[in-house]
């Protein structure tokens, strides 16, 4: 128990430390999993809320551009283009131009992460559009579906692959990005990583970055679930 001194602070009784800590090993895993509650586990919610919010928005945001796109041809090029742009800035160099604006805040973040989400997002669900063989839309509008009947029960369908792959790329990146974004706001397994840079203690260090790495891989295999899932013509045909 904490024991206050007369007139002093109250100083907390934290226990022995650990032979692995005392000694100051490269990995403990008694450390960390004593701290995952308090310091482990809400730092990789923050960063999947952070990750989630990002590529919803990018992913709305690029469907809209690329189904435009597709009606449009003249608009794909510009629209690339200024995507394209946002996406060769580096991430640190994005958030030091949003913080005059926006400040220190998950605005700024989400705004930086949603800028590099657009260009994979809509390069990958333009192609899969264009890339739907003609015959089958020849084929639905002789079934006499509209223009939109054949954008959303064909086109968009048949494009799930190509979607699918760019979210993959998408998803994937904007988990490292947001690793930076602990600059910004102390927020994310970034934020642990940052602070334990500045210790020599490395259990903190590579237990968030093996998070962040285990949180990428499983983004990932459930994309790639969902990607099977949603379309079970292409696992007939693999079969």
């Amino acid at each position: 128990m904490s024991a206050p001194l007369s007139g002093g602070p109250v100083i907390p009784d934290f226990g022995e430390p650990s032979s692995c800590v005392a000694n100051d090993s490269t990995f403990c895993a008694d450390w960390f999993t004593g701290h995952w509650s308090n310091l482990f586990w809400p730092a990789l919610v923050e960063h999947l809320e952070l990750t989630l919010i990002a590529v919803a928005i990018g992913f709305v945001l690029a469907v809209a551009a690329a189904v435009l796109a597709h009606f449009q041809g003249w608009l794909a090029a510009p629209v690339s283009g200024v995507a394209s742009f946002l996406y060769t800035v580096p991430p640190l160099a994005l958030f030091q131009l949003l913080v005059p604006v926006t400040g220190f805040s998950v605005l700024t973040v989400e705004i930086a992460l949603v800028s590099y989400t657009l260009y994979l997002l809509f390069t990958t669900i333009l192609t899969g559009l264009r890339e739907v063989p003609e015959d089958a839309v020849r084929a639905a509008r002789g079934m006499g579906l509209t223009r939109r009947q054949i954008l959303f029960k064909v086109e968009l369908r048949l494009a799930v692959p190509s979607l699918i792959a760019g979210l993959r790329v998408a998803t994937v990146m904007t988990i490292g990005v947001v690793a930076i974004a602990a600059y910004v706001v102390d927020q994310g397994l970034g934020s642990l990583i940052l602070k334990a840079l500045q210790s020599p203690f490395n259990t903190q260090f590579i237990g968030a970055g093996a998070l962040a790495v285990a949180l990428a891989l499983a983004a990932d295999a459930v994309l790639v679930l969902a990607g099977r899932l949603l379309t079970p013509w292409a696992r007939t045909r693999r079969a």
